[in-house]
């Protein structure tokens, strides 16, 4: 049964490789038409490197990534106020790593190519249009058209898919932050394996953390307005100037981190808003459905978007190779439900973002576990 996934990103690329790897014949197509390894940092929660894991990719994992070891929570004058201890020291059997989206991309991309061939990833191929009956799905691109059994959208926060499925959607919702995410070159912090969440007046936040042994990525998240809908000129991934997220840090002095040099000598510096969707009440009908971003779009606060979108893979790999004529159905029965109340956790966890005593944060902190199946004893289980 041949599983066509619209988008190469780390949760369509995942998801081939899991397809791959249960004996389904899957291909991927990618409107870029040559991935780089762009983007900053992102995390992945033990509950996705558990599956990147199981798929053989740990060695590699453990070499592109920093095993983080905690969270340290800190106020904007550098002095703690929690302490969470995370992957292996936090109790869980596989690491949490912090990584450069890029290289983490290049990484699947790699093994795609070399476990199911190297026209697995048809690239400069944007999906244009699809139509599907009772036997397969037609999806149209630029050169004709690729006939499919099944069609998987994981074609990122702004899906053609989902689009096509659920037509008229409106803006996304903005949560009012305006966020700047930057890479440095810095040695790194603390025990070398800390990510700090640094809160300050007005309820701006530092979220920085090493991606590698000499580099550190950040992230500035300033409320600029009240939540709503999106406004159509709204900016996405622009360049950002240094000197305009320094204005909000005038007054930090950490001690332990240079704060001017962390964000002056980023090479590249992004700015967006903080945005996610309501979730949906179904994902796709017939033989197409979601994935990832696509799917379930989410506030980065909980450093859970990429993870979502792995385990999504291997949900949608096991349901559909144990029954593929009713595998799309069960993967989302499955999926739906447990990524809505991410998306939920998510949205608490920063409305709770003025919480400043360690009984408070850690209240937060042990409740979203819970709120997103990633509590050690449920991880354990699994």
């Amino acid at each position: 049964m041949r599983v066509l996934v619209a988008g190469a990103g780390i949760g369509g690329l995942t998801a081939a490789l899991s397809l791959h790897a249960v004996g389904i014949d899957v291909a991927v197509i990618e409107r870029v038409r040559q991935p780089r390894p762009l983007g900053v940092g992102i995390n992945l929660q033990p509950h996705a490197v558990r599956e990147l894991t199981d798929l053989g990719l740990g060695p590699d994992l453990d070499r592109i990534g920093v095993a983080t070891a905690e969270i340290v929570y800190s106020d904007h004058l550098g002095n703690t106020l929690f302490t969470e201890p995370r992957g292996i020291a936090g109790g869980y059997r596989w690491p949490q790593y912090s990584v450069h989206r890029g290289q983490l991309q290049m990484l699947l991309l790699a093994a795609v190519r070399d476990r199911i061939g190297p026209h697995a990833v048809r690239t400069g191929t944007p999906l244009l249009d699809l139509t599907q009956d009772e036997d397969r799905v037609r999806v149209r691109v630029p050169d004709g058209e690729i006939v499919a059994d099944a069609l998987v959208g994981a074609d990122g926060l702004h899906s053609v898919v989902r689009e096509r499925l659920h037509p008229g959607q409106g803006p996304m919702r903005w949560s009012g932050v305006r966020m700047w995410r930057g890479v440095t070159e810095l040695p790194p912090f603390l025990s070398g394996r800390s990510m700090v969440i640094a809160l300050g007046p007005g309820n701006v936040e530092l979220i920085t953390y090493p991606i590698g042994r000499s580099t550190v990525n950040w992230v500035v998240m300033v409320p600029v307005a009240e939540p709503g809908p999106l406004p159509d000129e709204a900016n996405w991934n622009q360049p950002g100037r240094p000197d305009d997220v320094l204005a909000h840090l005038r007054d930090w002095a950490l001690g332990w981190l240079d704060v001017a040099g962390l964000i002056g000598n980023s090479a590249l510096v992004l700015e967006y808003p903080m945005v996610d969707r309501d979730p949906l009440p179904w994902w796709g009908r017939g033989r197409v459905t979601l994935l990832g971003d696509a799917a379930h779009p989410m506030y980065p606060v909980g450093a859970n978007g990429a993870s979502q979108a792995i385990v999504d893979a291997r949900v949608l790999a096991e349901e559909l190779a144990r029954d593929f004529a009713t595998g799309l159905t069960g993967y989302e029965r499955i999926r739906r439900p447990a990524t809505a109340a991410v998306v939920a956790a998510n949205r608490e966890m920063h409305r709770a973002s003025d919480a400043r005593t360690p009984g408070e944060l850690a209240r937060i902190t042990e409740t979203y576990r819970r709120a997103t199946g990633a509590d050690t004893h449920q991880l354990r289980s699994a």
